[in-house]
């Protein structure tokens, strides 16, 4: 279990990136969801020991990950937000000068691991083309292959779905999932798809503070008969924003539609089945309420 304590981040600009982040996530998927700026890269860069933290505790098993940082990097795999490489090597060359840096010295059993790896991320047959030639989705799934090095037991993703396709997404998901329940693993994302798809536990992060932690299910569960819709023009819209608290807008057919949260049905609206997007909008808008009161 990865065991996060009190963690907080202040830069040198004054943005309080961390505020007393607290969080027990346990071996399998943990979904962190929260918006751009929320502090989500802050949190995992932390975690993944490439900034110290002001003040707070992470430990890992027997690793206390601030004071030792060596030791978790031993077990850590990383696929940060914006992951380089180097222009015009193949990707098995590639992979292979990084099991290097990573310890794998062996070169038979390097070779076996390198070449397992591009089979599992689905890159075996391109193994010998340039990794800066890649799509987006080819890349993110060699940036999986280089984190899986060592065989990790925590893995961070760092917004690792941003700009795929549908169908790169697709397939980076069933990746993920291949993983298995053995590690602990954090996948941190704006997108609330990949956390309703993946997750089995959650924790909501906005403004550098945890607002909401649970199961997915049991939390759109608990929302359920508070969340009404209504199909209106923009006008309307506007004016309806001004009245009800509105958790999200979208179009539809040239047309908005409204998701209200509300203990009671306002005038107008109907019923509407809540989905993990209703949690995590009607979360956010409950924490500026307080933010604004």
């Amino acid at each position: 279990m990865l065991k996060i304590t009190n963690l907080s981040k202040t830069y040198d600009n004054g943005v309080k990136a961390l505020q007393n982040v607290s969080l027990n996530i346990p071996k399998g998927m943990y979904g962190l969801l929260g918006p751009n700026g929320a502090g989500k890269s802050s949190l995992m860069r932390t975690i993944a020991t490439l900034q110290a933290a002001d003040s707070g505790s992470v430990q890992f098993g027997n690793i206390d990950v601030l004071k030792d940082p060596n030791a978790l990097r031993r077990t850590l795999g990383y696929l940060p937000q914006d992951f380089q490489v180097y222009p015009r090597i193949s990707a098995f060359d590639l992979l292979e000068h990084l099991a290097v840096l990573k310890g794998l010295n062996e070169k038979k059993s390097r070779r076996d691991t390198v070449e397992a790896l591009l089979a599992h991320t689905n890159l075996y047959q391109h193994k010998d083309k340039a990794v800066s030639s890649f799509s987006g989705g080819m890349r993110q799934r060699f940036g999986i292959a280089q984190a899986l090095l060592g065989d990790p037991q925590l893995l961070i993703v760092d917004e690792p779905t941003a700009g795929l396709d549908p169908e790169e997404r697709n397939r980076f998901h069933n990746l993920l999932v291949s993983l298995g329940e053995d590690k602990v693993i954090i996948l941190s994302t704006h997108i609330v798809d990949d956390v309703a798809e993946l997750c089995p536990q959650m924790a909501v992060l906005a403004g550098g503070q945890i607002l909401l932690t649970g199961n997915p299910l049991q939390l759109v569960d608990e929302l359920k008969g508070q969340v009404w819709t209504k199909t209106v023009s923009q006008a309307e819209a506007l004016e309806l924003e001004q009245q009800l608290p509105v958790i999200s807008k979208r179009l539809f057919a040239g047309r908005t539609v409204l998701n209200v949260f509300a203990i009671s049905q306002p005038e107008g609206f109907s019923t509407c089945a809540a989905n993990l997007e209703d949690v995590y909008f009607s979360c956010l808008h409950q924490a500026r309420q307080r933010q604004s009161a």
